[in-house]
């Protein structure tokens, strides 16, 4: 039975797919291709995927519930890891309808379909943003998330909520995996170490914002395929000691469960910068501006109660998966 990995052809749906068909899994990807970055990339990942005997393919917009249907009525799907959303902070300040399409509607119709077909685990992606202004470090999921500041974190916030209404009323088990700043190859060419990278090799400038006083707990995207298929394997279960009188906004007496999941080393941008120039034999030149609206300056996570539950944390040291990147980055768009 095929585990559904939506947003396959994506950056860490593709990595995800690839460790699951690894460990002998049969998965079933499932990606719109859309143009929010080029889609050649999302080929070129896709083609890594599809020489796999244990890999099928469907190209369908989550939002589809007609497409979904299908899906799931083709064959029984024990688990579904949903990573297909719209993402980047900054995007949705000028195209706020499409996180409400892709974010919302699109996580709607998969609630309903993963319910109706009665998934044993629901696994999503949802994203550090949703601390917003919460300035208490590291970040930890009994902290309240209530104070987005991007539609995108609202969005993604609002798929936890969605989530637990459907854990409770349906006793669908879900658990949210709140990433923080994933990087490495194949990443997205609108993320930092990408966008950084392209520059630096061109000789262009590279934009830090806030004036470079930014922090990022930055994890290797093979430290979050691995957490990601850990915590599949373990279904969220009710919490025997959740009080609804003083609630625990990590867990419940539903099958409901959010964790974070980062690098547990919180890292100034321009380290980031000096990590990409020596990885790359480049200097940078370094604009510095002011902070843009939706960001926030430092992200931290603590990753305490991830280890506690699959007995993982993730730990690639930052110079070490940049190396990797840039390794990547070079080959793949042909710098010598």
């Amino acid at each position: 039975m095929p585990i559904l990995v939506t947003g396959a052809a994506g950056f860490i749906g593709m990595h995800v797919c690839e460790r699951l068909l690894a460990r002998g899994d049969t998965v079933l990807g499932l990606d719109n291709l859309n143009d929010y970055y080029s889609p050649a990339l999302k080929h070129d990942r896709l083609a890594r995927l599809q020489g796999h005997p244990g890999f099928r393919f469907v190209q369908a917009d989550v939002a589809d519930a007609d497409a979904l249907a299908q899906v799931f009525g083709e064959a029984p799907i024990p688990a579904v890891i949903h990573l297909a959303a719209q993402a980047g902070v900054r995007h949705s300040l000028t195209h706020p309808q499409v996180y409400l399409h892709s974010n919302l509607a699109g996580f709607g119709a998969l609630l309903e379909a993963c319910r109706h077909h009665r998934i044993s685990h629901l696994v999503y992606a949802s994203t550090s943003s949703v601390y917003g202004s919460n300035t208490a470090v590291p970040f930890s999921e009994h902290h309240a998330a209530d104070h987005p500041v991007s539609l995108y974190a609202a969005t993604k916030r609002a798929n936890e909520l969605m989530a637990h209404s459907y854990s409770h009323l349906f006793r669908l088990p879900t658990t949210g995996l709140r990433f923080f700043t994933v990087y490495g190859p194949w990443g997205r060419p609108d993320m930092a170490p990408a966008l950084f990278a392209r520059a630096i090799l061109a000789g262009e400038p590279i934009r830090l914002f806030n004036h470079g006083r930014m922090a990022r707990d930055f994890t290797y995207v093979d430290d979050i395929a691995e957490a990601v298929l850990r915590v599949v394997d373990q279904p969220a279960t009710p919490d025997p000691q959740f009080a609804r009188a003083a609630p625990d906004p990590a867990s419940s007496d539903a099958p409901w469960r959010l964790y974070n999941i980062g690098n547990q080393a919180p890292t100034p941008l321009e380290t980031l910068v000096d990590c990409l120039e020596r990885s790359l034999g480049r200097t940078a030149i370094r604009r510095y501006e002011d902070m843009q609206p939706g960001d926030v300056e430092a992200t931290s996570a603590d990753v305490s109660a991830l280890a506690a539950l699959v007995g993982f944390a993730p730990a690639t040291p930052l110079a070490e998966g940049i190396d990797r990147f840039a390794h990547w980055y070079r080959t793949y768009h042909g710098y010598a």
